[in-house]
């Protein structure tokens, strides 16, 4: 297994080691033994399984408080763009976004701490896409950020968005409260 640095510090790639034959393959979708990083500061809580249609935009979508979520998010079927914004006030990335292509052929997972805000857009006819998640889910403390914000400017690369009632109703990224705040380690 690869852990890939990304340009923006906690967000992680993983290549997983795939083991094909003319069977088909094999690979662990997660070991906590080979995702040192988490350490017992992140322990998975909750999974969840979202099933969408291309040209779907899900985000941008992040938990504050008691119920912030760090995310491991792997694609089964199909491709999405998947997308994490660093919602860390006084971060040099603050307000920056990271995007990687996930899908079904590559394996490649992301690993998103808590501190970002986090959505997806599917490239393929459709996709089938799982989240593993550190904080269960809570009404309460959900937030979401409008997808097609100025000041983000994200480049879904799909034509005609799907976009639930929900994610249109969200706050622009400069409305954002002080909930994370970045400290160098």
């Amino acid at each position: 297994m690869e852990i890939i640095e990304t340009i923006i510090d906690g967000i992680k790639l993983i290549v997983p080691d795939v083991y094909g034959d003319s069977r088909g393959f094999f690979y662990e979708v997660f070991n906590y033994q080979k995702y040192p990083f988490l350490g017992d500061k992140y322990p998975f809580v909750q999974d969840n399984v979202s099933y969408s249609k291309k040209g779907t935009i899900r985000g941008l979508h992040y938990q504050a408080g008691d119920y912030a979520q760090g995310k491991l998010c792997t694609v089964f079927k199909g491709e999405v763009m998947d997308v994490a914004v660093d919602v860390r006030f006084n971060s040099p990335t603050f307000g920056k976004y990271f995007s990687t292509l996930l899908s079904a052929e590559n394996k490649k997972q992301i690993w998103i701490p808590p501190g970002f805000a986090h959505g997806f857009s599917v490239i393929s006819e459709d996709a089938l896409f799982l989240y593993k998640c550190t904080a269960p889910y809570n009404k309460q403390s959900e937030r979401s950020i409008r997808y097609d914000d100025p000041d983000i400017n994200i480049e879904w690369n799909v034509e005609n968005p799907i976009v639930s009632d929900k994610d249109l109703a969200a706050i622009p990224f400069r409305e954002i409260e002080r909930e994370f705040i970045f400290v160098k380690h």
